[in-house]
């Protein structure tokens, strides 16, 4: 499928949610509006970039053990707002590796409440060095999820510590941004 139909999609779910949506045009990425409670999809990852504004990814979910071991291995390319949501059973330090990955990849570390813990900006494709998820000094490196996206992302879109991502993979109980 490609890059536009993609999009195409994606804002096709936005707007039959009733979202508000602008694209950035350089970016070609979602931008929806962001409440106090978010309007989730297993399929979409919303990362909260200013109080009433957020990005939205289309996401696959690498949720089992399987996934999680192949993650995006063997790709040639991800798409500006595409991404790998990786989900584990419960909160634990983590550690990536970028064995048989052929792009450039930002890792954005989450911790159990959705909240972004450390950002690993353009991992090097085929390095096998150990990529921990959390920062040296951090005091609690337990992760709950890890978002990939394409290398340099990150960056260009702003994304920082501190900010919020919603996903039905988030408890409701604790998440910093609730699902609907």
């Amino acid at each position: 499928m490609s890059p536009n139909r993609r999009l195409a999609g994606l804002l096709a779910i936005c707007l039959g949610l009733g979202l508000p949506v602008t694209v950035q045009p350089a970016a070609a990425q979602p931008v929806i509006a962001a409440g106090n409670r978010a309007e989730c999809r297993a399929d979409a990852a919303l990362i909260r970039i200013a109080p009433d504004r957020a990005l939205s990814f289309q996401v696959e979910l690498a949720d089992t053990v399987e996934s999680r071991a192949r993650g995006l291995m063997y790709r040639r390319d991800l798409p500006a707002g595409q991404g790998m949501l990786f989900v584990y059973p419960t909160p634990q330090p983590v550690s990536f590796w970028m064995r048989n990955t052929l792009i450039p990849l930002d890792m954005v570390f989450l911790d159990p409440e959705g909240v972004i813990r450390h950002i690993h900006r353009n991992a090097r494709p085929l390095d096998e060095t150990p990529v921990p998820g959390a920062a040296i000094g951090d005091p609690d490196p337990d992760r709950l999820l890890v978002l990939e996206i394409a290398g340099g992302e990150a960056d260009r879109l702003g994304l920082q510590t501190g900010q919020t991502l919603a996903h039905p993979a988030v408890p409701a109980d604790s998440a910093a941004w609730p699902c609907r």
